[in-house]
């Protein structure tokens, strides 16, 4: 073997404790793998059963009982060496290892998501920029509706101007809202909060978020908020307390404070850094300190405040990853408790398993998927197996659990809006969603994507949306996306199906897959070249393709240059 297998593991929700142990191995010639799992003096051998091969890596997994912790071994007859896999590495199998893996249940309860996320079409929104429903409560200098995003201006966008809009993101098709933080702050992106249970008097109050979640759930939208844990406002009062009072203030170690007097300016950006710890340097976002019970504490209040009071469905957690991580446990705990079908959805941009064994997140904002996606149809710097490879490498990292809710985005409030990668190329876009809506895992539009909005890198991407300009509103690009909606929405095998790929054609260009549940079965072929080409199906059948409502017959189907097909098979 090349070098030593690796190995995965979590809780799966059959509620029964059972653990699943995945097995990664980067030789292809396994003739016999399994697992020893030893619970007490008891001993147990479970065959590993092959997963499937990504980047020259085989992956293998064996699912045991575990109501309690335990000890395991991986026996592996590879590339013609039988050898035993330890926590020391691979050691020979003429006889039995003196050390073992541990197992340790990560949590009482097993890894269940929630199941409306399977079915749920997310929108974000950023609600600056999405509509001014009430000029009453605009900030002071408010710009032009559309005038250009800047790090520091405000249009005055609110949350009367999401209740506004409902009809718009109905009639699109939306069944679930992410709101970027709307609590109280000095800057249009309310990142830097300054009281954490107070709706932003700019954006409205408690009553009027309580309308609109209402207003939501009467139309079977979830509501889901921003969750800003890892840092406040240099304005939030236990700050200024710290920076008046120094070690005699309560909230001295809320804070990671180096020096005192804290100066009120700094001449450059991470000065700050020589006094406090701060978000990336910016002396506006003081970093918190959770090794101190108290803070815990707060921001677990928090949590259960705007799910109880507020009616929330769920949060989305900003940079957790730069949270200490055994915060998390407790803060699923009280969120679980306060609503047990709450959404959990972190910010990590890469590899997030350790946040997803059951004990911490449901999911996270799929930025792998995004970039995949980005780089295959917009950019196309990646080719059709780099691309299954990476949608295949996801799959293999994750518990199913998790798989089936995760946040499958395009763009967001911190990238470049898609069009703007595609360079305007509206064939690309079209290609990306489509992929997006019948992928495993909840699709979540940024506001305006769905008409083809530009922007580069953050301000940008964070511009009006164009109500007052009909003219930048693409409509069959609308047209399409809600039809991918309901798509989606009728069809089960694309929100809970199995994927399967069949064709991963290099040289054509060509990518499809098939999703399947017991009475639905529908074929995806995504064609990124510039020419027609015929797809061979898995067999003959008569299907439907739903993009363009035709029938299909046969074992053949013609996707058209830069098209996708989506065909429901009927027999």
């Amino acid at each position: 073997m090349r070098h030593e297998p690796q190995s995965r593991r979590f809780v799966n929700a059959l509620g029964d404790g059972r653990v699943v142990v995945k097995l990664q191995s980067t030789c292809d010639l396994v003739q016999d793998a399994h697992l020893v799992w030893r619970d007490g003096k008891r001993e147990s051998k479970h065959e590993l059963n092959r997963l499937g091969s990504v980047n020259g890596s085989e992956f293998f997994s064996a699912t045991v009982p575990a109501h309690k912790s335990g000890k395991y071994i991986f026996y592996i007859n590879a590339c013609g060496q039988p050898q035993w896999l330890t926590p020391q590495g691979l050691e020979p199998n003429s006889v039995k290892p003196k050390t073992w893996f541990h197992y340790e249940p990560r949590g009482h309860t097993p890894f269940a998501t929630p199941a409306w996320v399977r079915d749920a079409v997310f929108y974000q929104i950023f609600p600056e920029r999405f509509w001014n429903g009430d000029p009453s409560n605009d900030p002071p200098n408010t710009e032009p509706w559309g005038s250009p995003p800047a790090l520091r201006n405000f249009m005055g966008g609110d949350l009367q101007g999401v209740l506004d809009k409902l009809d718009y993101l109905g009639d699109l098709g939306i069944s679930a809202l992410y709101l970027t933080p709307i609590f109280q702050s000095a800057s249009s992106h309310k990142y830097d909060i300054i009281d954490y249970f107070t709706v932003d008097e700019h954006f409205g109050d408690m009553g009027l978020l309580r309308k609109l979640v209402d207003a939501c759930h009467a139309r079977g939208i979830r509501v889901i908020l921003d969750a800003v844990f890892n840092h406040c406002s240099n304005l939030h009062p236990f700050f200024l307390d710290v920076k008046k009072n120094g070690r005699r203030s309560r909230y001295w170690n809320w804070f990671f404070v180096k020096k005192w007097p804290i100066p009120d300016r700094f001449a450059r950006h991470k000065d700050a850094l020589e006094w406090y710890e701060c978000w990336w340097g910016y002396h506006t976002l003081p970093k918190l300190n959770y090794t101190n019970p108290e803070v815990e504490e707060y921001f677990l209040k928090v949590a259960r405040f705007w799910l109880r009071e507020g009616h929330t469905d769920g949060w989305r957690l900003d940079v957790p990853n730069e949270v200490i991580q055994t915060f998390w446990p407790k803060f699923r705990h009280a969120v679980k408790e306060a609503n047990p079908e709450a959404y959990i959805v972190g910010e990590i941009w890469d590899d997030a398993t350790s946040w997803l064994m059951g004990d911490q997140f449901d999911a996270v904002m799929n930025y792998r998927f995004q970039k995949a996606l980005l780089g295959y149809f917009a950019e196309e710097t990646l080719d059709t197996k780099a691309l299954d490879h990476t949608l295949r490498q996801i799959m293999l990292d994750y518990p199913e659990q998790a798989t089936a809710v995760m946040l499958n985005l395009l763009g967001s409030h911190d990238t470049a809006r898609p069009m703007t990668v595609a360079k305007g190329d509206v064939a690309a876009l079209k290609l990306m969603a489509a992929m997006q809506f019948t992928f495993e895992g909840a699709p979540c539009i940024y506001y305006g994507d769905e008409i083809g909005m530009e922007g580069g890198k953050d301000p940008d991407c964070r511009r009006c949306y164009p109500w007052h300009k009909p003219e930048l509103q693409n409509r069959p690009l609308f047209d399409y996306y809600q039809k991918l909606i309901a798509i989606r929405k009728a069809n089960p095998a694309l929100r809970t199906g199995t994927f399967h790929p069949f064709l991963v054609d290099n040289e054509r260009e060509l990518y499809a897959y098939e999703r399947s549940v017991e009475g639905n079965r529908c074929i995806i072929a995504l064609n990124r070249s510039k020419l027609e080409h015929t797809v061979t199906l898995p067999a003959r059948l008569t299907a439907t393709e739903l993009l363009s409502d035709t029938s299909v017959k046969g074992g053949e189907l013609i996707v058209p240059a830069r098209q996708a097909a989506i065909l429901r098979v009927e027999a």
